[in-house]
């Protein structure tokens, strides 16, 4: 998984090591190497040393030609924050979008935490546990759209034991979606695909 300011650094970067390349486009370092030393991707030697570099142009050309997405490289990865104690859903959230590149994602499974990675790590998406003890998801939903910095994330409530009256009251307060448990896979990288427009 990639660090979250690698997302952000990618998009100003010009050159990258094969490392850097590698995780970008989520193969090996080697194969990465390998590409470089036949010819497959374009680059140059650091002068008076066996490293490798490659520009920023070269790079987008091999994940194009590979139909590699370029997300990362240019910097349009969104990030999502998984507020949820039940680690089994917090799991099949990263199996189902994990390898995707056009989202980082990151798991909060306490409220403290919860505010922490929220301030730090700045979500484009929350997916909100309803129930998780000690987190009123009403409040979080206030308190997101009230945070200049926060106001565009989006909220996709997700519970099993809610109430229709329930739905209609956190949607009127500010979530975006609800997705009753357990969530269908494809029925929730719809959702997101829809709500961030990727």
């Amino acid at each position: 998984m990639l660090k979250s300011n690698d997302s952000r650094n990618w998009a100003t970067k010009q050159v990258f090591t094969t490392g850097e390349a590698a995780r970008i486009c989520r193969l090996s370092q080697q194969t990465i190497i390998r590409y470089f030393d036949n010819g497959r991707l374009k680059g140059f030697r650091v002068p008076g040393s066996s490293d490798r570099r490659i520009l920023r142009g070269d790079l987008l050309q091999l994940m194009r030609r590979r139909r590699i997405p370029t997300s990362i490289a240019e910097g349009l990865t969104k990030r999502v924050l998984v507020i949820d104690d039940d680690t089994a859903f917090v799991r099949s959230v990263r199996s189902c979008i994990g390898g995707d590149t056009r989202f980082d994602i990151r798991a909060a499974t306490t409220g403290f935490d919860a505010g922490v990675l929220t301030a730090r790590f700045r979500p484009h998406l929350v997916l909100l546990d309803f129930q998780l003890p000690g987190i009123d998801a009403g409040q979080v939903c206030r308190r997101l759209h009230a945070n200049p910095r926060l106001q565009e994330t989006k909220i996709i409530i997700v519970s099993d034991l809610v109430s229709s009256d329930k739905i209609r009251e956190l949607a009127h307060i500010g979530a975006d979606d609800f997705l009753r448990k357990p969530v269908d896979a494809l029925t929730l990288y719809e959702r997101m695909d829809a709500l961030l427009r990727v």
